[in-house]
C-alpha cells in the first residue's frame, strides 16, 4: 500500500519519478530489516531505542537514494 502510495506521488512528476519513489521505499524498507536482523541477532530482540534507530535509518535510505536520483 505504501510503495503504491509512492508510485503514485511519482506519477505526478512522470513515470521515471514513480519508479525513483519506489526504488527509494525499496531501499528504505530493505536498510530498515537489514538493522532489525542484526539487532534481534546481536541484542536477542527489540527495545524502543531500536525502534527509534529503525525509523532513522529508513529515513535516511530514502533520502539517499532520493537525493541521488534528483538533478
Amino acid at each position: 500500500l505504501v510503495a503504491a502510495g509512492c508510485a503514485a506521488a511519482g506519477l505526478a512528476l512522470g513515470l521515471g519519478a514513480a519508479l525513483h519513489h519506489t526504488l527509494a521505499l525499496l531501499a528504505a524498507l530493505a536498510a530498515a530489516q537489514l538493522l532489525l536482523a542484526h539487532c534481534v541477532r546481536r541484542f536477542g530482540g527489540v527495545t524502543g531505542d531500536v525502534f527509534g534507530a529503525l525509523a532513522e535509518t529508513a529515513a535516511t535510505a530514502a533520502l539517499v537514494v532520493a537525493a541521488l536520483g534528483a538533478g
